[in-house]
């Protein structure tokens, strides 16, 4: 997942998008375009071997602006306007469905 972002462009450290290979060192500023949201990270240290992903939080400094966390809330309020399944004009299929109820009653 992390190889296909940095080759799709959405990972930057230090202003620059990196390669899969890139190593990360302590006090690298890591930006990680998601969602729409670019979330952004600064490296406190490096482990000394692998750790669970639940401890990786002690070696990161979360840095996101909270105006990019105001802008996810943003887009679900966006999406809740357009109308819920099953209200509203018939889709194509039910049209559908709809013509073939009545030309079996018939």
């Amino acid at each position: 997942m992390g190889t296909e972002a940095c080759k799709k462009g959405l990972v930057k450290i230090n202003g620059q998008v990196v390669k899969p290979s890139r190593d990360v060192y302590p006090m690298d500023e890591v930006v990680l375009r998601k969602n729409q949201i670019n979330y952004e990270f600064t490296v406190l240290d490096i482990p000394k071997s692998r750790m669970g992903a639940k401890l990786v939080g002690m070696y990161r400094k979360d840095t996101t602006p909270a105006v990019a966390l105001e802008h996810n809330e943003l887009l679900q309020y966006s999406k809740d306007y357009y109308r819920k399944k099953g209200t509203g004009r018939p889709t194509k299929k039910d049209r559908r469905e709809i013509d073939n109820y009545l030309d079996e009653e018939e």
